[in-house]
């Protein structure tokens, strides 16, 4: 298949910069993945659109407050974006301006709080760097780092925690699972009241999820590799729904493939964790997943052509171009749409 197969036009307004007030009162689109017929709701009504026995995922990873701004020590301003840890205090890092960064220099962060050397020069420009500090890396971070906002994103965020689901609590990702983004701690006991399972997974989102597809043919692309984890009580829940005739209801990308990356044939799961590669897109075969909570995607992004698996590359550009027409929020602060 080809790239420019999931092109769709998108006024650059209608991306949202910022959050909603209130969380649940983002616009849903239901769009039924077998005859692609659609209909308009609000996030706050999802509970009545679940079922009892139904079982939801979510991915419970916590973005990194991984932007670091500081200097070198001859006073040359420098923005460190953390993407992996390497062990031994050192991460794999986005360095701007990267042209002068080099194995040998330091770097200076807060007051001299956190310090850094630019190890090595690694494939495709990403410097491997090595941290000096005291006490937990974690809690330096908190106090010096900002959030790392996705690059469609010009405004600064007033409140961080905008940017964490209300159920994060595995510090490791670079960019927030977004689908998540329009859950309250109230709409969450309203599902478990309806008696709907929730079930976490943990996926720490790297930045290549907003690598661009640059290849012509899709199945050229290569696809970039993150770690996730299925805990038992995740892969248990699961199960249960599956042996009781429930739906998966995976809440985002993120959560789908971790789920898929693991389950066997027969679509169950088991306590596992590891890295998953695993590239998505029209004529793959689900394994586990029924539905699908996510938020609008990026033109030509390997995320519009993992819906497009889902519910039809017909159908998710018809309601793509009619989200367009009632002027949706688009991508990480914008709408959701639920795929059933």
């Amino acid at each position: 298949m080809k790239t420019s197969d999931f092109y769709y036009e998108l006024p650059e307004e209608l991306i949202a910069q910022t959050p909603l007030e209130r969380r649940d009162a983002s616009r849903l689109m239901l769009l039924d993945k077998n005859t692609g017929k659609t209909e308009h709701r609000r996030f706050y009504e999802l509970p009545e659109l679940l079922r009892a026995g139904d079982c939801l995922v979510l991915n419970d990873s916590r973005v990194l407050p991984a932007r670091l701004f500081g200097h070198r020590p001859t006073g040359g301003a420098v923005e460190v974006l953390l993407l992996t840890d390497k062990g031994d205090k050192r991460w794999e890092c986005l360095v701007r301006p990267g042209r002068k960064a080099r194995p040998g220099d330091r770097l200076i962060f807060g007051d001299g709080e956190l310090e850094a050397e630019i190890v090595e020069v690694l494939e495709g420009g990403n410097r491997l760097i090595r941290f000096e500090y005291e006490g937990i890396f974690l809690e330096t971070l908190e106090r010096l780092g900002r959030m790392p906002l996705p690059p469609y994103i010009h405004e600064e965020l007033q409140d961080a925690e905008r940017y964490q689901t209300v159920y994060s609590r595995e510090l490791g990702s670079a960019a927030a699972p977004t689908a998540g983004l329009h859950f309250t701690p109230e709409l969450l006991d309203k599902i478990r009241a309806k008696g709907v399972k929730t079930a976490f997974v943990t996926l720490h989102v790297g930045l290549g999820t907003f690598r661009p597809v640059k290849e012509a043919q899709i199945e050229d692309h290569d696809m970039h590799s993150e770690f996730c984890v299925i805990p038992n009580e995740a892969a248990k829940l699961v199960n249960e729904t599956k042996d009781g005739g429930g739906r998966v209801v995976c809440v985002g990308t993120t959560s789908l493939r971790t789920v898929e990356s693991f389950a066997d044939e027969r679509g169950y799961l088991r306590e596992t964790s590891g890295w998953t590669d695993i590239f998505i897109y029209p004529g793959y075969k689900f394994k586990c997943v029924d539905a699908l909570i996510t938020n609008f995607h990026l033109p030509e992004s390997t995320l519009v052509m993992l819906v497009s698996a889902l519910a039809g590359r017909e159908n998710v550009l018809n309601a793509y171009a009619e989200a367009v027409r009632e002027r949706y929020r688009f991508f990480s602060f914008g709408d959701a749409m639920l795929i059933q």
